[in-house]
């Protein structure tokens, strides 16, 4: 559904990405990960054509997204950015009936507004339906953007740092929720910076570095001591988890010691 191939891309005579191929099915939550400046944002915006690539091709069902007109792409893809910043009034319903902007001709139908408030619903958003979204927590402005994102019926879902920002207990409700979208045959693809929650929530993970795809499969063949060290330059050690069936990653911290004056 979702297919990268020998993608370069930048800014100006800048190159951010060398050659990335990667795959994305329907039903996968595929993981970005890697150090700070390694392109993980870049990717997401050549997926979408706000960036062109200087080589290579994105191909969404086939299709060479260069090739697609930007309602086509919207009706394919939806995007939830890393910074959120709304300031002006919208009520949450407003917000979330955005997302049927690329199928909405004149005026919103009734099956619009049942896919809005169905859309609401998944993100537990509909008792915030009337509330200004100046008013909303970090927590619900973030369900209300991915409330948004499912308005758009997508078959690629793509999230930059979901979770930047939120506690604990938001970060696992909204990846409870990126997650139950992809079982229903949804692509979704995540910039994660948590290591730890990366291993228990992707099927497939991509390490970047320095704008290269050093390491892409399971979360096991990829989270790796000697990947993770060779990426962030920090030691860790990876051991199973399990409770989570998944993988712990602990980083192998020096002592602190007391600094006298």
């Amino acid at each position: 559904m979702l297919e990268i191939r020998d993608l370069s891309a930048g800014y100006g005579h800048r190159h951010v990405l060398e050659h990335i191929s990667l795959k994305a099915s329907e039903g996968e939550v595929v993981g970005i990960i890697g150090p700070n400046g390694s392109g993980k944002t870049t990717l997401l915006k050549t997926i979408t054509k706000v960036l062109e690539p200087i080589s290579g091709t994105v191909l969404i069902d086939g299709t060479n997204v260069n090739e697609m007109q930007s309602t086509q792409i919207a009706k394919k893809v939806a995007v939830v950015s890393q910074v959120i910043s709304i300031n002006f009034e919208f009520t949450v319903e407003d917000i979330v009936l955005m997302g049927r902007t690329p199928y909405i001709k004149g005026s919103e139908t009734f099956e619009d507004i049942n896919i809005v408030r169905d859309a609401m619903e998944k993100t537990n958003t509909l008792f915030l339906k009337d509330r200004l979204i100046t008013q909303l927590s970090g927590g619900e402005l973030q369900r209300v953007i991915i409330a948004r994102a499912f308005a758009q019926n997508p078959k690629i879902l793509l999230l930059d740092e979901p979770t930047s920002h939120l506690d604990i207990t938001n970060q696992i409700d909204i990846l409870n929720l990126v997650k139950n979208a992809s079982r229903k045959g949804m692509v979704v693809v995540a910039v994660i910076h948590d290591l730890n929650l990366a291993a228990y929530y992707c099927d497939k993970i991509c390490l970047l570095q320095d704008g290269e795809l050093i390491s892409t499969g399971t979360p096991e063949q990829v989270l790796t001591s000697s990947n993770i060290e060779r990426a962030f330059n920090i030691a860790v050690k990876v051991i199973p988890n399990e409770i989570t069936n998944s993988l712990y990653v602990i980083p192998v911290l020096e002592p602190l010691h007391e600094t006298l004056h």
